[in-house]
């Protein structure tokens, strides 16, 4: 346990207090899938998340959370914390998820196919499944501190927010996706879909959280891409498959995984890294 006080923990992030007006962030290991955190740790996974938020904080304009990942001064044994974690400004966060999505793929395509909803209520009639959509669809929800998010209509969101607040959220995530979907389709990546969050510091809009992960993201190699079928994709969908062959029923707690399972999930985390940023994990661990 760190000496700063403990804020608070999610399925991946546990979260300390520097001073009023910094956090540490640090993100673990752990894996969750259909709501539940499993059993096993999948080694540098949080490396990845952090290493990969960090490209993409440097890449972007926009104002964002992050001060540093220099934690000299703030931990005393800063070991095991390189390379996963970062001292961020504190925001008062915006309770709504900035979904941006490229591609009518998961539950935007099973609600569509369904006849509709409030994710895809102003889509075009014949869209086929994993089809690039005409322009990208922000598609905000709730923010659920425990189960699914809920997805908002568009007077829902803005009866949320604020008409003022609610356009400059659409605007803003809508102009990072594109921005990461051109940067990822050079280096061989399809950026499907993603989430942001979004807080207030000073009545600054700030980029908050991690930002474009395996875990916040759905990534597909671009060489595999094909209208009409399930994609590969370096996400977690590894683990969702392979936790759907064991017929676990989504209750806790989750089966423990094998090696094999933990060692493949791993590697897709490192090939994201890898792809994504053109860089390799490993140089970016040597430079912790």
């Amino acid at each position: 346990m760190l000496a700063l006080p403990h804020v608070a923990s999610g399925k991946v992030r546990d979260i300390y207090e520097v001073d009023r007006d910094r956090l540490l962030f640090v993100a673990s290991d752990r894996i969750s899938a259909y709501d539940v955190v499993l059993p096993d740790l999948i080694p540098d996974k949080g490396k990845v998340l952090t290493g990969l938020s960090l490209h993409w904080f440097e890449c972007f304009d926009t104002p964002n959370h992050f001060i540093t990942s220099d934690l000299s001064g703030i931990v005393d044994d800063a070991a095991d914390l390189q390379g996963r974690a970062m001292i961020v400004r504190r925001a008062d966060v915006i309770p709504m998820e900035c979904v941006v999505r490229g591609y009518l793929y998961g539950s935007a395509w099973r609600e569509y196919k369904a006849g509709g909803g409030p994710t895809t209520e102003h889509l075009p009639p014949g869209l086929k499944m994993g089809e690039q959509l005409p322009q990208p669809l922000f598609t905000p929800a709730t923010k659920a501190e425990r189960g699914h998010d809920e997805n908002l209509t568009v007077a829902g969101a803005r009866e949320l927010v604020g008409d003022d607040v609610y356009e400059q959220l659409k605007d803003t995530a809508i102009g990072i996706y594109r921005k990461a979907a051109e940067a990822t389709a050079a280096n061989g990546v399809l950026l499907a879909d993603t989430k942001f969050e979004f807080g207030w510091v000073d009545g600054e809009l700030l980029l908050v959280d991690e930002v474009l992960t395996p875990d916040s993201s759905r990534y597909w190699p671009s060489d595999h891409y094909e209208v009409g079928r399930s994609m590969p994709s370096f996400d977690k969908q590894y683990v969702r498959d392979w936790l759907d062959s064991t017929g676990w029923d989504h209750s806790p707690p989750a089966p423990p995984m094998p090696d094999d399972v933990k060692t493949a999930t791993r590697a897709r985390y490192v090939e994201a890294f890898d792809r994504i940023t053109g860089r390799s994990f490993d140089d970016y661990l040597a430079a912790r």
